[in-house]
């Protein structure tokens, strides 16, 4: 048996095959463009990322040559929103979630009803990145468009309706909308009597893991999958690459390291406490039947190397094409062991959580005559991981257990930086033999609905194979702690003066 697992990011999509041992056996990947309005208005073409998506699937399916693939299961990007008219017709551009123009509509939902209430309600405070806020902008701007939809989706019931599902969103992605009940499973009509929105313009909702469809006959012809072809409901991104690391139980995380920086865990039973709320850690439904998820978010991760490269590392990029060698991987491999003298506050795009302050910017500190571009390099490293450590800090405090941290995507490449988090978070840093955590996710979900696994746990224990483990080195630790001291008073001393830049 095999099975799909898509995964829609925000600028690309990849379509893999797996058996259930977790083994890829193809591969394809499409990439796409946002569209920028203007400042914070940030659309996707969704009939194009549609398009993408056939091709992808399509070539996968070509390069393979399997005809026993059993079922598609989608992982998808967060909180974009699309107005779709009866035939799954996009009647405007995807709004992202990284589009901010509804600010007006949150603050609205935080007046009406009240930041903390919503907060307990849905897990989610009032934002312009929730779904919600998003609806609105639509409803108060684009009065024709509003009028002429039949369902505002998330690129998950987006996707699947288009394989050929009827309209239905699964639990993890409805549970970020901010209008969606996270205690009773259902839209919540509360909210959306108050903000008057009918509950018919949603898809409906279900849990992670349940067989909605199979795949349209024209859909099927078109890709080359077998007519008899599942759909499995998915979920969100996070929340795949939470089951794709055997992110099941508590006290295990996942530090998903790619152009930004998410740390992620799950636990049992729901977290709305002050440290939460004041943190801007979302609480929502896990693609795990009974657990809850939370993630910490650092908008510039992967971005800031680049920047780096960009702007100063000039001289590593032309060795690195001269050597054939990855440039990142050489950058790093220039920067001296231990704490760099330097400090950063990597708030290039103002800051992530806890804080979520626009107005923060970066800085360097501890600038001298004799400081080398390797210093700052290393101080790039470094500060990331001070980063994730107020953020795991935070979580702690909170009441979420965080024992082991499973490292995915482009971050996860390098032993040095690797080490690195290990000796400063003060925790085992495990890699994974397959880094597409989502992807497989997504897999291990599908082949579960087909009985291919008895279990989740049992698809986790089979595909899920740790791969490299990174202890601390107490000496460095010792090291890294009283840098790490000063870092968590940077925010503060700093917070006056960028808003005065």
């Amino acid at each position: 048996m095999h099975v799909i697992g898509l995964d829609v990011g925000t600028t690309g999509l990849k379509a893999i095959v797996f058996d259930l041992e977790g083994k890829i056996k193809g591969y394809s990947f499409g990439r796409y463009d946002v569209i920028i309005k203007k400042s914070n208005w940030i659309e996707q073409d969704p009939e194009k990322l549609w398009e993408i998506a056939r091709n992808v699937i399509r070539k996968v399916i070509k390069d393979t040559n399997l005809k026993d693939i059993k079922a598609i299961c989608v992982s998808v990007q967060g909180d974009a929103v699309i107005p779709v008219d009866s035939k799954i017709c996009p009647l405007h551009n995807a709004i992202l979630g990284m589009d901010y123009r509804s600010v007006r509509e949150a603050q609205f939902c935080s007046e009406l009803i009240g930041e903390r209430e919503l907060f307990n309600l849905t897990g989610m405070r009032p934002h312009p990145i929730t779904s919600l806020t998003k609806i609105l902008w639509f409803k108060e701007n684009t009065k024709d468009i509003y009028k002429e939809t039949y369902k505002f989706m998330t690129y998950a019931d987006f996707i699947n309706s288009k394989l050929g599902a009827q309209p239905y969103i699964d639990w993890t992605m409805a549970s970020r909308t901010m209008a969606f009940d996270l205690l009773k499973r259902e839209w919540s009509e509360f909210i959306l009597d108050k903000v008057g929105i009918d509950k018919s313009l949603f898809s409906n909702p279900v849990p992670s893991g349940e067989i909605i469809g199979k795949v349209s006959t024209n859909v099927a012809e078109d890709v080359g999958l077998p007519k008899e072809c599942l759909i499995v409901s998915g979920g969100h991104d996070q929340t795949c690459a939470g089951i794709g690391a055997g992110c099941i139980k508590e006290g295990i995380a996942i530090d998903s390291h790619g152009t930004a920086e998410v740390l992620s865990t799950t636990f049992k039973n729901p977290v709305l406490n002050d440290c939460m709320y004041e943190s801007y850690y979302p609480c929502y439904l896990h693609v795990k039947k009974g657990m809850y998820f939370t993630f910490s978010l650092n908008h510039v991760g992967g971005i800031l190397l680049e920047w780096y490269k960009d702007n100063i590392g000039y001289l590593e990029e032309k060795e690195a094409q001269e050597l054939g060698r990855d440039i990142y991987e050489l950058i790093i491999s220039k920067t001296k062991e231990g704490p760099s003298n330097l400090l950063i506050l990597p708030h290039f795009n103002g800051s992530g959580t806890p804080w979520c302050d626009l107005s923060s910017k970066g800085a360097i500190l501890g600038l001298t005559l004799s400081t080398t571009r390797h210093d700052i390099a290393k101080a790039i490293l470094d500060s990331l991981v001070y980063e994730l450590g107020i953020n795991m800090e935070r979580m702690r405090k909170a009441g979420i257990k965080i024992e082991e941290v499973r490292a995915v995507g482009g971050g996860a490449k390098s032993s040095i930086w690797l080490q690195i988090k290990a000796d400063i978070l003060g925790c085992k840093i495990i890699t994974l033999k397959t880094h597409e955590a989502a992807c497989l996710g997504a897999a291990i979900t599908a082949g579960t609905a087909l009985g291919g696994y008895s279990s989740l746990e049992e698809g986790v224990k089979i595909a899920v194979i740790p791969k490299d483990e990174y202890t601390p080195n107490p000496e460095m630790q010792e090291l890294y702690e009283e840098r790490y001291n000063i870092y968590k008073d940077l925010y503060a001393t700093l917070k006056g003066i960028n808003r005065r830049l």
